[in-house]
């Protein structure tokens, strides 16, 4: 297991009221809207069952019809990797990400990575977080040889499609030029995801007229690489395509999609851009070994879990808010957010997820969160040391902007004190929150965070008596959708850009 000093923690006593010893205003809206030690005391045995629980589905082979669908193999997925590379190396799963991020790196400068939800979401966390902000805006030789990322395939906007090919025609003209060159990754677990089929259709054409003076089978698909299920309708179109069944990286089936950052739908992009995946696996099978054998007051998944449970079911807080102190961190709000709507989001029941970045969107939300509906609860997550050196305020000849008595701090200091701040506000006002703290941001704590988010969320689900694996209600969208399509044939008016041959 990490150090102590590596480990990431979730702190809550924030969410605990003090001891009354004399009514105030303060000390009511305590009562009301704060969590008391007795009631976290009173879960701690109901947490062991029901970790006891989740622990022993993952050897279900088959499970009852109330527990179905079950997919727990993202609990023991990153062990199971480490292990497979020890005895396999290039014949395992990370031998292949890792020979295709390098087949990847070495042929081309931009990849576009297709998916839609648990597809794309865990990579670009990993990209966000981990990566250089401006990476795509950085030169070759500063980004080492890294190729630049471009997430589509997400959603239905023709405009945001149309302006990604238009880059694409307009900076790469020479395609035997590796600074040229671009490729695609294709990743729909299920092949039923219309965003990322037709946008597949749409860039693979593009892909096929740029480099039609080579397009022979076999150099366009060193070009595209997918990721899917073992049986659908992606890997069927790549076999026509003429690939193999072992040149298509494949999604366990016993790991839902919003559960993949740790498949090779999260693992290859961040290889491709030169991140460490075994440490992110690393981290991720520290964090399950956490859940699995420590105790509550040092296992952050079951305090995570049973805390917003508790502030969900039995006090209200229906709206559940993660404060991300930075704005690498945005998209790891937004995966999560993904994670709990289909996961918690049923039988009537489940919080609304909400991604606020601070100090940014506390001029757009703070209000809301200091005195608005009481249905919020707050979970920070703050990452203690920053990456670079500290940019420092520094003395000015001119004071007119009242800076010169903070002359001597640093950004990391601003944000010090806006996130302590903050806080305070919020306890002063009875309002709950919460922090997940990273010593660091590294392939390591992150491997860490997106385990415990992802393992709390499969507690909870227990807890609130919902299947967190299920997610029944994405089929009526498909299925509507379709419909309105057939009952609909007109091409739209205009010059038309057909996703099968070009304009």
């Amino acid at each position: 297991m990490q150090l102590p000093d590596e480990s990431i923690e979730y702190s809550y006593q924030r969410l605990i009221a003090p001891p009354p010893n004399e009514w105030s205003p303060l000390a009511e809206l305590q009562s009301q809207h704060l969590l008391s030690a007795d009631r976290i005391e009173a879960i701690r045995s109901v947490m062991n069952t029901v970790r006891g629980q989740v622990a022993a589905e993952r050897e279900l082979t088959n499970p009852p019809a109330k527990l179905q669908p079950l997919m727990p193999g993202f609990i023991d997925l990153p062990q199971k990797l480490l292990d497979q590379f020890r005895r396999k190396g290039d014949d395992s799963t990370l031998g292949r990400v890792s020979q295709l991020s390098t087949r990847m790196r070495d042929n081309c400068d931009r990849v576009v990575v297709l998916g839609v939800g648990g597809s794309s979401l865990g990579a670009k966390a990993l990209f966000q977080a981990l990566g250089h902000t401006y990476h795509n805006e950085l030169p070759d030789k500063l980004r080492m040889g890294k190729p630049r990322l471009y997430f589509e395939g997400d959603n239905l906007d023709n405009d945001s499609l149309a302006e990604l090919l238009e880059l694409l025609e307009n900076t790469c003209e020479v395609p035997d030029d590796r600074a040229e060159r671009w490729g695609i990754i294709v990743c729909n677990r299920s092949g039923e995801s219309l965003e990322t089929a037709a946008a597949y259709r749409a860039v693979r054409a593009e892909l096929a007229r740029y480099y039609a003076a080579k397009s022979d089978q076999h150099f366009l698909k060193e070009l595209v690489i997918g990721i899917t299920g073992a049986s659908t309708k992606l890997r069927d179109l790549m076999l026509a395509e003429g690939y193999s069944d072992d040149e298509i990286l494949t999604t366990p089936d016993d790991v839902n999609s919003r559960y993949a950052v740790f498949t090779p739908a999260g693992l290859l992009p961040a290889a491709i851009v030169g991140l460490d995946v075994r440490a992110l696996l690393l981290g991720a099978a520290a964090m399950t070994k956490r859940f699995l054998e420590e105790p509550f007051d040092r296992n952050p998944v079951l305090q995570f879990a049973a805390v917003n449970h508790l502030m969900t079911e039995e006090l209200g807080k229906r709206t559940r808010v993660m404060t991300v102190w930075g704005r690498k961190l945005e998209a790891i709000g937004h995966w999560y957010d993904h994670i709990v709507g289909e996961s918690l989001g049923k039988l009537g029941k489940g919080p609304t997820p909400m991604t606020v970045v601070a100090s940014r969107d506390l001029y757009s939300r703070g209000q809301l969160l200091q005195e608005g509906n009481r249905d919020k609860i707050v979970n920070n997550l703050y990452v203690r040391t920053v990456k670079h050196n500290p940019i420092m305020i520094g003395m000015a000849d001119r004071n007119e902007d009242d800076l010169n008595s903070i002359s001597r701090k640093g950004f990391p200091d601003l944000m010090e004190a806006a996130f302590h701040g903050t806080n305070k506000a919020l306890e002063q006002a009875a309002r709950p929150s919460a922090d997940i703290s990273l010593p660091v941001l590294s392939e390591h704590t992150l491997g860490q965070l997106l385990q415990m988010m992802m393992l709390a969320t499969v507690v909870e689900g227990r807890l609130a008596n919902v299947n967190p694996y299920g997610q029944s209600a994405a089929d009526p969208f498909q299925r509507h959708t379709f419909a309105e399509l057939r009952a609909t044939p007109n091409l739209p008016k205009g010059e038309v850009r057909d996703a099968a041959k070009g304009v």
